[in-house]
């Protein structure tokens, strides 16, 4: 990589002018208890709030919402509550009690007052909203108020953008998976149960199946949880939880946003997006109601030179959110929809000839992608108890369509082509249903300290279908379902100050089914006859860690977790096979310092992975799934954030890893081949690092005017296992930068992403069928610049 590639994006990130020591914020606090207004306000504008007697966390205080300073907002807050905010530090307050109504000199703050406690960040990833400082794992967290407009159209790839340990795979939006810490099984979506659990709200929203990409507007946060999260969340948490919290509807504000932007990509077409969310309460303080809309066009890039057509790739994203709350007795009940359709015209892949930006293909190959989800929360707290119990229902329908060699008979195997033989397609529709409900019960204890008990079950369905060739002639099809009831529980004590220890464990029983699909029974398990039978698997999974605090703002902690994913059936060639279970333990240590405006985290781990599962193609292309072996992944990450003015944040991260399969199963890679040379895990980067800047500045009247820039280093890593997969890809940098100016609730803003116009390597994969003989590369989306405007009201 050339040393001029990052001198521009340095630039651009660096030397921010003159900041505002004062400035106004766009907070939106409901009525509430003091206590989680406070926290509600102190981490949208990124100050701490503090109480100093615990008596005033149950006071009732009035909402705030629009452009205020933090000064502002707490004197409207607490206006006829009969407590006041007083500042004692640089971005710190202290709510204490209005003294007596009588004449006297007004009080000369401090300069500081370290005993006076700043709001804290809590880990609601954690089922019992444990704070941030006494947090034993790795978690990353981003902000709603971080993602603008103009990213939120980029679905996972703003948390990717953010977050160096999480990865993902670049087949196309709706295709993908993710992957946390090194923990990657394969670059396919078969049956497999996928490696990050994915949470939206209470609610998983993907099982055997790919990233819905769900598109992030009007986000409160996203949790990335790295590791293992076995005993809270179960199968398929193998890397960690990725869970995203949607704002939920203000019961006491009406008001809403709608945006509008147009973008032009270099080398490709124009896009566009439109958008809006509007807040309406039923009855104040008790029902409202929040509904997203949105739409949106992204301009195509990739030529086919065959077939004379250019920017044959552009995608059209639709979708929405409908949200009802209703306040009642105490009891907050929460009746969520979301739906999302995803529908590309091509792939986004090229043979790397000219510009990059290019292939020859004589057919097209759209793929979509369908999601919806319903679910309906309800929660009760008493004191340090909260009741909680979700029920959801998500559904997900993906059609691929690769390139692909003509057949002969479908039933004797699928030849090569030949050099000038005419391409068609092969397609492969997954339809996966997902049931869920869980309830538990949360004590929650100082300093991170309480208990959870719950219970929850999940029924799954998937069915593959796939079809070939101009006639769509039916293959070998397969259908898996599986049915888990768990038994959860975790608790963390406080033998002594500034030191607690964390249990926990969860007891889960899978029922697991399958059958064929578009194929004869006799045919289709000739190979493996038992494979038809029903099982059950049980799995105990324990999980143990301990944190201490030496000093305000450090702490130092050590974890060990397990994971697992039931076992299913796949199609290999034209049979179905059965593949086993498999499980993995992490232990890891690390530490997280959080202190005037500096947060530093650091964590290493070991992992030990046994009979992975892995998705991958077989000997004519098609995919398939298979245990691969054990392996073994190491990994060591940093980030930090700092705050050096008012006004600015810079922050940076550094991952690496290194993982390999130490233990290949034979069957796989037979000795002829030998996978000595190819036994890393895929799609997973040996180093990967981020630096990125904000900086804000209030102008004449209630004018404001920021800007951030990021950029991204993603270093080498392979597409797959075994000779023919263990292709180069990875070893780019990634570049982004938005300028915004505000007004009120009126703004403009100026994006562009990929400054330095770097074609790169996200993928190298386009069709699994044509892999063996063609070159395949996933170019990044070419510099983009986007204009666009946002009303508030």
């Amino acid at each position: 990589m050339r040393r001029a590639d990052l001198i521009l994006p340095l630039v651009l990130l660096a030397a921010p002018p003159a900041l505002a020591q004062d400035r106004r914020h766009s907070v939106s606090v409901p009525a509430s208890r003091l206590d989680a207004a406070v926290f509600t306000l102190g981490r949208q504008t990124g100050s701490s709030i503090g109480l100093r007697e615990p008596g005033l966390s149950g006071i009732k205080v009035r909402p705030v919402k629009g452009r205020h300073t933090v000064d502002g907002a707490l004197a409207e807050m607490l206006r006829g509550s009969g407590a006041r905010a007083r500042r004692v530090a640089v971005a710190t307050w202290l709510i204490e009690r209005m003294p007596p109504e009588r004449p006297r000199p007004r009080p000369v703050p401090p300069p500081e007052m370290p005993d006076a406690p700043p709001a804290e960040i809590l880990v609601t990833g954690s089922k019992r909203d444990v704070p941030l400082k006494a947090y034993p794992g790795g978690v990353q967290i981003v902000e709603g108020s971080d993602i603008p407009v103009s990213e939120g159209g980029q679905g996972s790839d703003v948390i990717a953008n953010r977050v160096a340990s999480l990865a993902s795979t670049h087949l196309g939006p709706g295709r993908n998976k993710l992957f946390i810490r090194g923990i990657a099984d394969s670059s396919f979506v078969g049956p497999t149960q996928a490696t990050v659990g994915q949470y939206w709200g209470n609610s998983r929203i993907t099982y055997s199946a790919p990233d819905p990409d769900l598109k992030l507007y009007d986000i409160g946060r996203v949790e990335v949880l790295e590791g293992p999260q076995g005993t809270l969340y179960g199968a398929g948490s193998l890397g960690g939880v990725v869970r995203v919290v949607p704002r939920a509807p203000d019961l006491w504000a009406r008001g809403g946003q709608v945006w509008g932007g147009g973008s032009a990509t270099e080398h490709g077409a124009l896009g566009w997006d439109i958008g809006g969310i509007v807040n309406l309460p039923v009855k104040e303080g008790d029902v409202a109601v929040r509904a997203l809309a949105f739409t949106a066009l992204d301009g195509g890039y990739i030529d086919d030179r065959e077939r004379g057509l250019k920017d044959v790739n552009s995608v059209r994203t639709t979708g929405g959110r409908l949200a009802l709350r209703w306040d009642m007795d105490g009891w907050t009940i929460d009746l969520n929809g979301v739906g999302q359709s995803i529908v590309g015209r091509d792939a986004q892949y090229s043979d790397g000839k000219g510009d990059g930006l290019s292939r020859r293909s004589s057919i097209a190959q759209p793929f979509q992608n369908d999601f919806w989800l319903g679910e309906l929360v309800a929660r009760k707290r008493w004191g340090d108890l909260e009741l909680s119990s979700a029920v959801a229902y998500a559904r997900q329908y993906v059609s691929e369509v690769f390139a692909g060699a003509s057949v002969s008979d479908v039933n004797q195997g699928f030849p090569l082509p030949a050099a000038d033989a005419p391409l068609i397609g092969y397609q492969q529709i997954n339809r996966v249903s997902m049931l869920t409900s869980e309830t538990r019960l949360a004590r929650h204890g100082p300093r991170g300290t309480g208990w959870l008990i719950g219970v929850s079950f999940l029924q799954n369905r998937g069915r593959v279908n796939r079809n070939f060739g101009v006639a769509r002639a039916a293959l070998t099809g397969v259908r898996n379902s599986v049915d888990e009831a768990t038994l959860y529980g975790e608790g963390t004590i406080e033998p002594v100050r500034g030191v607690t220890i964390t249990a926990g464990g969860r007891l889960t029983n899978s029922h697991l089914t399958g059958n064929s699909e578009d194929a004869d029974l006799h045919f289709a398990f000739r190979e493996d006859p038992r494979a038809r039978a029903a099982r059950t698997e049980t799995r105990l999974l324990p999980s143990a860690a301990i944190a201490w605090r030496p000093a305000d703002g450090l702490t130092v902690f050590g974890r060990f977790e397990q994971g697992f994913r039931p076992g299913g059936l796949a199609v290999r060639r034209d049979v179905i096979q059965r593949f086993q279970g498999d499980r993995l333990s992490t232990v890891e240590a690390g530490g997280r310092y959080t202190e005037n405006g500096l947060s530093v985290s650091a964590n290493a781990s070991v992992t030990w992975w046994t009979s992975i599962q892995a998705d991958l193609i077989d000997g004519y292309g098609f995919p398939t799934t298979a245990n691969i072996g054990d392996g073994r992944v190491l990994s060591l990450g940093v980030a930090v954030r700092w705050r050096p003015l008012p006004g600015l944040d810079l922050d940076g991260s550094l991952y690496l890893n290194d993982s390999k399969v130490t233990n290949p199963s034979q069957a796989v890679f037979p000795l002829a081949e030998g996978p000595s040379d190819f036994n890393r895990l895929p799609n997973v980067a040996d180093a990967s690092g981020r630096l990125g800047a904000a900086w804000r500045e209030t102008l004449a009247g209630d004018a404001e005017f920021s800007t951030t820039g990021y950029l991204r280093y993603v270093g080498r890593s392979t597409l797959g296992i075994g000779p023919v997969l263990g292709r180069p890809q990875g070893d780019y940098v990634d570049t982004g930068l938005e300028l915004r100016l505000a007004r009120g609730r009126r703004a403009i803003t100026l994006s562009a992403t990929n400054l330095l116009d770097t074609r790169g390597n996200r993928f190298a994969l386009g069709t699994p069928l044509l892999i063996r003989d063609e070159k395949q590369i996933t170019p990044l989306r070419p510099r983009t610049v986007r204009l666009g405007v946002e009303i508030g009201f």
